[in-house]
């Protein structure tokens, strides 16, 4: 959805906030912090699903399960053949070879998707397709070049042993067995399972509407001019990039930094969404309103300061039961806390029992060192070939928007952790 720039429009309310109000906010926001697996675990602990639907199973992709499901059919139906050949009693073959070929009477055809049911008899043989089923009394299927016609008969030059190119039935999916957990996401190769297993309509949870909002003055939407001083609000458009990844439908809003407009804007798309996801105004300057107007709208806070670097102005809490993420408005204290924190709620919201970045193992290829060890402290980086693991380099561009639009993986130095030094393997998260 396109962007929507809110006007500064008077409206009823009885939120006001006096210079000391603000000031004693300020202080007391500096001296609460709390570490990031406190605050990831109080965000986590207050989200919970949308609702269910069921959709078509070609429509499903990348969609959460709302139930474990489980296959209503066998697949294959049928013990059926891996080759073309002929299907044989084993015992029958068991002395074949090129010198000495076994001589077997040719005794019917079967194709893949015949219904036709025919029986082995001993010394005989019947010509199979890939995927025909199996006639009754055989136990192997010998490969046709292993064979030779003679006239009505084959010539048998090598041996099957029992179950020899045989799929059995049930082997891809048995029946009544698990094929997807609640809160999984359905990949297209569970997509095409379920479709084996005789399911072609699924039960999958909601996908959240999320409202993106960025505030400030300095701030325009893209595709407006740019007038000397502003700056186009890519923030927004990076967080409603991430949602869309996942499937999330989003409605964005640009605000200037005025309490009124704050405030109708909060208000209507809080309305119309399942979650808020704000950009700007998050901390402690004269302009900084958006924690403030929440308060006045009723919001419960849970934490709004975390010891993270960057990304340190976090702040989580629910309005009228939907969850709502204060982001920073610089783009790497945006960006990082919008992946540690605000993703991994959406993506709760949307049923997901894994709600985190995919992580894999690499080693470092320089020292990295945070700026405070009370805190942990993140890196965009990207991942390079390097023998038995990926090898990991922080990026350095003075470009903030640049950094993150190259970076592949974020690494991490947890709270408490020194420096770590090149060499070191440590888990990151991937970004594509």
């Amino acid at each position: 959805m396109g962007l929507r720039k809110s006007i500064a429009t008077p409206v009823s309310k009885d939120i006001s906030f006096s210079g000391n109000d603000i000031l004693y906010r300020k202080e007391r926001m500096k001296h609460l912090s709390i570490g990031l697996e406190e605050a990831l675990a109080i965000t986590l602990g207050h989200i919970r699903p949308l609702g269910g639907e069921e959709v078509d199973l070609s429509e499903s992709t990348d969609r959460v399960a709302a139930a474990d499901l489980c296959a209503r059919v066998d697949s294959p139906s049928i013990d059926s053949s891996l080759k073309d050949g002929y299907a044989v009693k084993s015992g029958d073959v068991a002395s074949a070879n090129t010198d000495i070929p076994v001589r077997l009477r040719l005794n019917g055809f079967l194709e893949a998707g015949g219904k036709t049911e025919l029986t082995l008899g001993e010394g005989t043989t019947i010509r199979v397709l890939t995927g025909a089923r199996i006639p009754r009394d055989a136990d192997a299927v010998l490969s046709e070049e292993f064979t030779r016609q003679d006239g009505s008969d084959i010539l048998a030059m090598n041996c099957a042993e029992p179950g020899r190119n045989i799929l059995s039935r049930g082997t891809d999916v048995a029946c009544h067995s698990g094929i997807v957990k609640k809160g999984q996401a359905l990949s297209p190769g569970i997509v095409g399972l379920l479709a084996a297993a005789g399911h072609s309509r699924v039960p999958v949870f909601k996908n959240p509407t999320v409202a993106i909002i960025g505030t400030g003055d300095e701030i325009v939407a893209p595709g407006e001019a740019l007038s000397e001083g502003k700056l186009y609000a890519s923030n927004i458009l990076t967080t409603h990039a991430w949602c869309r990844r996942y499937g999330m439908k989003t409605m964005m809003a640009v605000v200037h930094d005025d309490v009124d407009t704050l405030t109708k804007t909060f208000t209507r798309l809080s309305a119309d969404t399942d979650a808020i996801v704000t950009s700007g105004g998050a901390w402690t300057g004269d302009r900084d309103f958006v924690a403030q107007v929440f308060e006045g709208l009723g919001w419960k806070q849970y934490f709004h300061r975390i010891r993270i670097g960057p990304g340190k102005a976090v702040g989580f809490g629910m309005l009228q039961e939907k969850p709502v993420f204060i982001l920073p408005g610089g783009p790497s204290s945006n960006l990082m806390g919008f992946l540690q924190i605000a993703l991994p709620g959406l993506l709760t919201l949307a049923g997901n029992a894994n709600p985190h970045l995919p992580v894999v193992n690499a080693r470092l290829g320089t020292d990295l060192e945070g700026r405070q060890r009370d805190w942990t402290n993140f890196f965009f980086g990207r991942l390079e070939e390097g023998g038995d693991l990926p090898v990991f380099y922080p990026l350095r561009d003075s470009s903030r928007l640049r950094a993150i639009a190259e970076a592949d993986a974020i690494a991490g130095i947890p709270e408490g952790r020194g420096p770590l030094v090149r060499g070191s393997v440590v888990p990151v998260q991937v970004l594509k």
